[in-house]
């Protein structure tokens, strides 16, 4: 078993409100990055052609991006609760590589400008994007079992 010498902060696993309100803040930024990445991604896909891809994205990507900070801090200070559990557990070291390759997928995406392409391979990026966020996020619930 991997060891790390940081025992972290474990008051917030034991705390009564701490965790579970991260776990409520994790949940929300889940919904407000998974939500609003699928709107924009059902609309490269064609649905809502009547919809402006551009100003839909001016709306949906700072909300993802707002959620995706959520999780980050709320998911960081949950990992400080128990760091060497978390490092030892493959459900969620596969959740950290699947944040990493959304990360890398959507960086790809916004490098071919595929929202104004809205091309094929756009399509397979946000099937791809959609993919690995309900992955991770199986992956996350999957955490406490594993």
């Amino acid at each position: 078993m991997l060891t790390i010498p940081w025992t972290g902060w474990p008051w917030i696993a034991s705390h009564p409100i701490a965790y579970p309100a991260l776990e409520v803040v994790h949940t929300i930024g889940i919904a407000m990055l998974v939500g609003s990445l699928l709107l924009l991604e059902l609309r490269v896909w064609g649905r809502g052609a009547q919809i402006p891809i551009l100003p839909l994205a001016r709306l949906a990507l700072p909300v993802s991006v707002g959620g995706f900070v959520m999780v980050a801090c709320s998911g960081l200070l949950m990992f400080a609760a128990n760091p060497g559990e978390m490092i030892a557990n493959r459900a969620f070291l596969l959740k950290m590589v699947l944040v990493m390759l959304a990360g890398c997928n959507a960086a790809a995406f916004h490098m071919r400008d595929g929202l104004a392409r809205a091309d094929a391979v756009a399509r397979a990026q946000t099937a791809l994007s959609l993919g690995i966020w309900v992955v991770a996020i199986i992956s996350g619930r999957w955490i406490a079992y594993v």
